[in-house]
């Protein structure tokens, strides 16, 4: 998705849980670090509920949270497929989950990573969107005869939070060429887009699906896999997507009338929408100004988001009893010395928070934990398994129904 200019990325090292609290307990107990809270439960039935109602095979994007307990929960769910985007990522992958099958699906890689991939950890499914790519993947795996090779189209992020359309992706005028090419290359050939992340309507892959049948036309190629990419959504303050059946079902059907083999798979790579509802953090406030909360956690560690795009995560006042003051809204400044360091938010909690308190910041289990740094020593190792409910989730029966009632308004 995006990259911490000073993260540490998979060279932090994995906690696991050692404990099991509620946030509350954790409140209590007056903790002077922040804590992450993880949640088995949720990514659990994330991942069912991919498994069992995407209609095709979904493979989790590995970037959107490394961290090696998720990976084996969502395995034991029926997630048996990983999008790894980097060669420390396949063997992460590799050595955490051996009966894992492996996509490198980052179009641009280094020539070494694709042979210690294809080599030493099994994989055989590449994505590209150049010649320059085609031509390197198979150099790296000496000719291999055994690949599945994907195709990357662009496609617009105008339905989606975060853009991902202008980095990768061959341009309309170039795919016939090299969709071409990659067919002589392949043993089967794949096509994949990505239409953002956070897509907040299913017309996002309608659209980029017409893309698709396009490009086929066009090339005359056979093609073997269809990969819709990422971009599924998690709820937010202020962002409620319809209910994801909606994505499927849209899907479904494009996929349905493409002209493509009668064998063809359809495949997806869920990164957000399996691991966001995974985790949350308390922090404790070490300073009020006016509006303005100074936390113990922040944009070099599991607020990236907050502070870079302007994320807004859904926060509980951690207090009882409770307070029954009126909510107003407040920004964050983490920890360390530098201003960019700030959360402009507006996150609502009580007006009568200040210094003392402790506040939980929901769904972060997606991109949270995986752009932590150390940066000016500040950080936590304590993690402890959440027994509860996420603070939102697309999941739950209940907060399903009411989603899918707010769209149909």
């Amino acid at each position: 998705m995006h990259q911490h200019p000073r993260a540490l990325g998979l060279a932090a090292p994995s906690t696991a849980p050692a404990s099991v609290a509620g946030a509350i307990e954790i409140a209590q107990r007056q903790p002077v670090q922040p804590v992450t809270l993880v949640r088995p439960h949720a990514a659990a039935r994330a991942a069912r509920f991919f498994v069992e109602k995407f209609p095709g095979r979904s493979m989790y994007a590995v970037k959107a949270n490394p961290s090696p307990e998720l990976l084996t929960i969502l395995f034991e769910n029926g997630i048996t497929h990983y999008d790894v985007a980097s060669i420390a990522e396949v063997r992460l992958v590799a050595r955490t989950l051996p009966g894992a099958t492996l996509c490198f699906m980052h179009p641009v890689k280094a020539e070494e990573a694709i042979a210690e991939a294809y080599f030493t950890h099994g994989v055989r499914t590449f994505s590209l969107d150049s010649m320059e790519e085609l031509e390197k993947i198979v150099r790296a795996t000496r000719h291999a005869s055994d690949l599945t090779l994907c195709v990357r189209l662009r496609v617009s992020s105008e339905h989606s939070k975060l853009s991902l359309a202008s980095k990768f992706g061959v341009a309309p005028n170039e795919a016939k060429e090299l969709l071409f090419a990659a067919r002589q290359a392949a043993d089967a050939l794949g096509i994949c887009f990505h239409v953002g992340s956070q897509a907040m309507t299913p017309d996002a892959y309608a659209e980029a699906m017409e893309r698709v049948r396009q490009a086929i036309v066009e090339a005359a190629v056979t093609v073997d896999v269809v990969d819709v990419g990422g971009g599924f959504p998690s709820a937010y303050p202020g962002m409620t997507p319809p209910p994801l059946e909606r994505y499927f079902e849209t899907i479904h059907r494009a996929f349905e009338s493409l002209p493509i083999s009668y064998s063809a798979e359809l495949w997806a790579e869920p990164g957000r929408a399996l691991c966001a509802e995974y985790s949350s953090i308390v922090v404790r406030v070490e300073k009020r100004r006016g509006s303005e909360l100074y936390i113990n956690d922040g944009a070099y560690g599991a607020l990236f988001d907050a502070a870079h795009v302007g994320w807004r995560f859904p926060v509980a006042l951690l207090r009882e009893p409770e307070s029954t003051v009126r909510d107003h809204g407040f920004s964050f400044y983490g920890p360390t010395c530098d201003d960019i360091d700030h959360m402009a938010g507006p996150f609502e909690l009580p007006a009568d928070v200040g210094t003392g308190d402790y506040i939980e910041i929901g769904m972060l289990g997606a991109y949270g934990s995986a752009m932590r740094t150390a940066f000016n020593g500040f950080g936590s190792d304590e993690t402890v398994i959440a027994e509860d409910e996420p603070m939102v989730s697309l999941y739950s029966t209940v907060e399903r129904e009411v989603a899918s009632n707010v769209v149909k308004l």
